[in-house]
């Protein structure tokens, strides 16, 4: 009765490891993509020239804004946004939204930090001038697929993102080497590649890493 019950027991979860293999690479196949392409720009980073875009634009505080900002100075803020009216003249003299962005307050000025996936931008407020300059990088594509790479100011969506991503890869994996070891016994050559696999960046990594 055991006997007669290995191979279809067998073809189940042979099946079963194939569905989830396939499903885990469909969803993954993109961030497999993404991922391996920036591995190799990263591993090549200096010799990708970038060609940054700035952008600079300063416009001068109006008095009563000037004014509200310089009466306020001696107030102690922590990552507070700026006000609407702040905000809103923001938005309209250097064409920038930073409404609801936290915002670092100190005695002399108020900064505005906006990184980004292959950029960077802030916003700068003299409190006692009045001069306002808000400042925008652009280090282009490849950057910014590097920056996806590592989550770097990608966000939480993004965040998230990688973490199911992962966890994909992390099914595809192992359902392959379970599938692997399955159909080892018809090829000779499995356990050797997977061998191969296993110790040759463990030998490059003791040999060539200090």
């Amino acid at each position: 009765m055991t006997a007669a019950a290995g191979p279809p027991a067998r073809a189940w979860w042979l099946k079963t490891l194939h569905r989830w293999h396939w499903i885990s690479s469909a969803v993954a196949l993109l961030g497999m993509l993404l991922f391996a392409a920036t591995g190799l720009t990263l591993n090549h980073a200096a010799r990708i020239e970038a060609h940054p875009v700035v952008v600079d634009r300063k416009a001068q505080l109006p008095a009563p804004l000037l004014a509200a900002q310089a009466a306020s100075a001696g107030e102690k803020k922590h990552d507070a946004p700026l006000p609407a009216a702040l905000a809103d003249w923001v938005a309209g003299a250097l064409r920038v939204d930073v409404h609801g962005r936290s915002a670092e307050w100190s005695p002399d000025e108020i900064y505005v930090a906006m990184p980004r996936p292959g950029g960077d931008a802030w916003v700068r407020i003299d409190r006692t001038s009045g001069e306002a300059e808000f400042e925008d990088t652009e280090r282009g594509w490849v950057s910014t697929l590097n920056d996806l790479h590592k989550g770097r100011n990608a966000g939480t969506a993004w965040s998230w993102f990688i973490d199911a991503f992962a966890v994909a890869c992390l099914v595809f994996t192992v359902t392959g080497l379970v599938i692997l070891q399955m159909h080892a016994g018809n090829r000779p050559g499995t356990w050797p590649l997977v061998g191969l696999g296993v110790v040759l960046p463990v030998l490059l990594a003791l040999l060539f890493i200090h």
